[in-house]
């Protein structure tokens, strides 16, 4: 297993210049790949990441975010080649993808795994330097974007404020430009997976976990085929999920600022004895801001409360663990 690289004195983690021990020829890569909808781009992201595995002992694990198309049939077919280890995981429906990431890392086995995403703007050669970097003690390789072909203008100036927003906001210290495209040492994925959270943040909960990380810089390529799955709302909805609950308490203090300047303000009005002067139209915004973002976390606080599982498997390739609904509903269970 890796070992931990040295520390400068400020703390900060740096890898060694060479590895620190041989490469296990017993460890195994896990790559894991949340898929919804990909029945256009899998097969040639499935070659290529043959390709890029070949000298490495590892195995594949898809898992079907509840697709409509053609997409588990072909996670089937791979499953039934001899040439690789691969396993599928099919939701009963769409749950998401950082459901999908998670039920991921749950199924896989190996030492370390890889999360990436299935439509190749993730380059699977990318695989064998994030298990450099994981020889020389590192425990979280990221890669992150130097750039982002075929994206919108919007959408990576929108991408780069949230990262820097998110990372001013959270109390520990998050990876700018750094999507979910890392490998993970097992130690990593076993406390990631045991957390229990209903809407984990995997960014923010793998940061929060302050292991040795560093990061690779890559070209994120344009889509291999097909149209983004991450429509507007959902973009919204992971962002609003990763302020949340990726560890930033400075949103449910606003409440308690506010109180604090309205009470100023009201002793300013009080000492010019405008005692009955009509509160201005930015209170009421302030108010509602206020009782809008305890509304957030309340909402946080019901759905964990819940108890319902992040994710229903309703069938995985591997027969030999299980196929039908009831029993991978109990293994959902026992990780949530």
């Amino acid at each position: 297993m890796p070992t931990t690289p040295h520390r400068t004195a400020g703390g900060v983690p740096i890898a060694n210049d060479q590895p620190s021990a041989a490469p296990p020829r017993s460890f195994l890569i896990s790559v894991v790949l949340p898929c919804y909808n990909e029945d256009q781009v899998l097969r040639r992201t499935h070659d290529r990441l043959a390709r890029a595995l070949h000298d490495l002992r590892h195995e594949i694990v898809y898992v079907d975010d509840g697709s409509t198309d053609g997409t588990w049939s072909l996670i089937q077919q791979f499953a039934d080649s001899p040439d690789h280890l691969v396993r599928g995981v099919r939701f009963s429906r769409n749950f998401g993808h950082q459901a999908a990431a998670l039920a991921g890392l749950a199924e896989a086995t190996g030492d370390a795994v890889v999360l990436m995403d299935a439509d190749l703007q993730d380059p699977p050669e990318l695989i064998p330097s994030m298990t450099e970097q994981w020889f020389k003690g590192w425990s979280i390789v990221s890669a992150r974007r130097a750039t982002r072909h075929g994206e919108t203008q919007l959408k990576k100036s929108t991408a780069y404020l949230y990262y820097r927003l998110l990372a001013r906001l959270s109390d520990q210290p998050v990876a700018l430009d750094t999507g979910d495209f890392r490998l993970l040492d097992r130690k990593v994925v076993d406390f990631v997976t045991s957390l229990g959270e209903k809407e984990l943040f995997l960014r923010g909960a793998i940061s929060w976990t302050g292991f040795p990380e560093t990061s690779i810089t890559y070209e994120r390529d344009a889509r291999g085929a097909g149209t983004t799955k991450y429509t507007l709302r959902k973009m919204l909805a992971l962002s609003r999920t990763g302020i949340l609950a990726g560890a930033a308490t400075l949103p449910l203090r606003i409440p308690t600022c506010l109180g604090a300047v309205s009470l100023l303000g009201a002793g300013a009005a009080l000492a010019r004895g405008s005692v009955r002067q009509a509160a201005p139209l930015g209170a009421f915004g302030a108010q509602s801001l206020a009782c809008g973002v305890l509304g957030e976390y309340l909402l946080g606080v019901f759905r964990q409360v819940q108890g319902r599982p992040p994710y229903l498997v309703m069938e995985r390739t591997d027969s030999s663990r299980g196929t039908d609904a009831k029993a991978s509903a109990a293994r959902v269970k026992e990780l949530a």
